[in-house]
C-alpha cells in the first residue's frame, strides 16, 4: 500500500492520480476553492479533508487549504475513494453513434438527465450507461458521474462523450481545458442579432441572488467565451450556430441572455411565458471534435437537428 501522509515530497505515477496546472483566470485562487470548481461533485468542505489528509500536492510539496495558486502552479490530487453506487443500471436504449474500448459518442434526447440527482435518480443517461457497460466506466468524476466527461442539460439535446477509463477520460478533459476539444451547438434565439458573426467574452459564476442559476459577473467566475454566427433570421428569432471556446455550466444560455437574446424556450433565462411548442430550450449539441486517446486521431461527429427543433424552425418558416 503507498502511504499518502502529508509528510510526502511527491506522489509516485499511480492510476487515478489527477494533475491540473493552475489556469491565468485562476490565480489568487485558494487551494482548496480551486479543486472544488474543477471538480464539480467535490464540495469545499471534501477538498479541506484531501487536503488535510495530504492527498493533495501544490508543487510537489503539500500546502494548506488556504495557499493561494498562481498560474502555471501544478497541483496534483487523488480523487475521494470511491462509495458504494446506489445508482442502478437501467435498460434505457442509447443512440449510440461511435464505441470503442476508451469511450463512447452518444446523442442524447431532449429531456433526459445526464447524472443523477435530487429529483432525478433514474432515467437519467448513467443509469443506461450503467447497463450498457457494466463497470467500464472511467471513475474520476465520482460514483454519481462514472465516465461523464462533460454534460449538457436536460432539455439540451444533442452529443456528448463518455470515458470508459481513467486514462481516456484525462486526456479527454485535458482537450477541453486546452480548448482544443470542438463543440459546435445549434439554438433558435429571441430577437433579431444585429451582426452575421460574433462572440461573447464574459466570466460566468453563480448567481448572486439566485443560487440555482448562473450568471456574468465577476465574483467567483472562471473565463467564459461562446463565438455566434447567424444561419437564418425570422420574424422575433434568430436561427445560430454557436461554438464553445470554453465550457462553462450553461454557459450559451446565460451568455445569449446576457446580450439580450435569451434561448427560445428556455424557462430559466428567457420570457417567463414559454414559446408554444416548446417544452425546455431550443439548443442542440450539433458536432463534437477531439483526437483519440489512444490512437491520436482527431475524430468528428454531427448528430443532425433533432425534429422538435426542425418542427420549430418550420413553424417560424411558415410565420415568416
Amino acid at each position: 500500500m503507498i502511504s499518502r501522509g502529508i509528510g510526502r515530497e511527491s506522489f509516485p505515477e499511480e492510476e487515478g492520480l489527477v494533475s491540473l496546472e493552475v489556469a491565468e483566470e485562476e490565480a489568487g485562487l485558494r487551494l482548496d476553492r480551486l479543486l472544488s470548481l474543477r471538480q464539480e461533485d467535490l464540495t469545499r468542505s471534501a477538498a479541506e479533508k484531501l487536503i488535510a489528509g495530504g492527498s493533495v500536492l501544490l508543487n510537489g510539496k503539500p500546502a494548506s487549504k488556504s495557499a493561494k495558486v498562481q498560474p502555471t502552479d501544478r497541483v496534483e490530487y487523488f480523487p475521494p475513494e470511491p462509495v458504494k453506487l446506489d445508482v442502478e443500471p437501467e435498460n434505457i436504449p442509447l443512440d449510440i453513434v461511435y464505441e470503442d474500448k476508451d469511450l463512447l459518442v452518444v446523442n442524447k434526447p431532449k429531456g433526459m438527465v445526464v447524472h443523477p440527482a435530487a429529483g432525478n435518480y433514474t432515467g437519467t443517461l448513467v443509469n443506461a450507461l450503467l447497463f450498457h457497460c457494466g463497470e467500464s466506466l472511467s471513475g474520476i468524476n465520482g460514483v454519481i458521474r462514472p465516465g461523464i466527461v462533460h454534460r449538457i442539460d436536460k432539455d439540451t439535446s444533442g452529443l456528448l462523450i463518455v470515458a470508459k477509463n481513467d486514462k481516456a477520460h484525462q486526456r479527454l478533459a485535458e482537450q477541453i481545458k486546452e480548448h482544443s476539444f470542438t463543440r459546435v451547438y445549434e439554438a433558435v434565439v429571441h430577437g433579431n442579432i444585429r451582426e452575421e458573426e460574433g462572440g461573447v467574452d464574459a466570466p460566468i459564476g453563480r448567481h448572486p441572488v439566485d443560487r440555482k442559476k448562473m450568471a456574468v459577473t465577476e465574483k467567483n467566475s472562471r473565463h467564459a467565451v461562446t463565438h455566434f454566427t447567424v444561419l437564418a433570421r425570422y420574424p422575433g428569432f434568430t436561427h445560430l450556430r454557436l461554438q464553445l471556446e470554453t465550457g462553462r455550466t450553461h454557459q450559451i444560455r446565460v451568455h445569449m441572455a446576457y446580450l439580450g437574446h435569451p434561448v427560445a424556450g428556455d424557462p430559466v433565462y428567457g420570457p417567463k411565458k414559454p414559446e408554444p411548442g416548446l417544452q425546455g430550450q431550443c439548443l442542440h449539441a450539433r458536432i463534437i471534435g477531439f483526437i483519440h486517446p489512444s490512437t491520436g486521431e482527431y475524430m468528428e461527429f454531427d448528430s443532425g437537428l433533432p425534429p422538435y427543433f426542425t418542427a420549430f424552425l418550420e413553424k417560424l418558416r411558415r410565420r415568416s
